[in-house]
């Protein structure tokens, strides 16, 4: 298979992806970013010896698979839930968007565990900014009945 066929695919896959997701709006963006940011800096403490997720705290082709493995499916669950939102008719896609704040506030707080174990201090309200992000986002997808048509 060229890369042209392997472009043309990834592309169409994409497209198709983006279409169940309803809309790509900043909250699927900051997602997206931190989520390469959280595997990036998993692999900068695995690189200085300090990663918890092998037995030698060093860069691990396991634990490395595994944090892959566990976003793919944290984008599985922001797809079901905007594939929910779309069979209830929720157009303000209320579900997607409680699922995207939850993991982005997941993944804001694990880059901010990977950089204390690099030593690198954080300030305080942004591990709380992203608390209550997730908090909050775990009861918005209680509050938001699907849209009346």
């Amino acid at each position: 298979m060229t890369w042209d066929k392997i472009v043309k695919w990834l592309a169409g896959i994409a497209g198709a992806v983006a279409g169940f997701l309803g809309e790509w709006d900043v909250m699927l963006t900051v997602l997206a970013c931190l989520m390469v940011i959280d595997y990036l800096t998993g692999l900068a403490v695995a690189w200085r010896g300090r990663s918890p997720k092998s037995e030698t705290g060093a860069v691990s082709s396991k634990a490395g698979f595994d944090g892959l493995v566990r976003k793919g499916f944290i984008c599985c669950m922001v797809l079901i839930a905007a594939l929910l939102d779309a069979a209830l008719g929720n157009t303000n896609h209320a579900f997607r968007l409680a699922a995207a704040m939850y993991y982005t506030a997941n993944e804001g707080i694990s880059i901010l565990e990977n950089t204390a174990l690099m030593d690198v201090p954080y300030p305080a309200f942004i591990l709380k900014a992203l608390e209550t992000m997730r908090e909050k986002s775990d009861k918005d997808g209680e509050d938001h009945p699907p849209d009346s048509k």
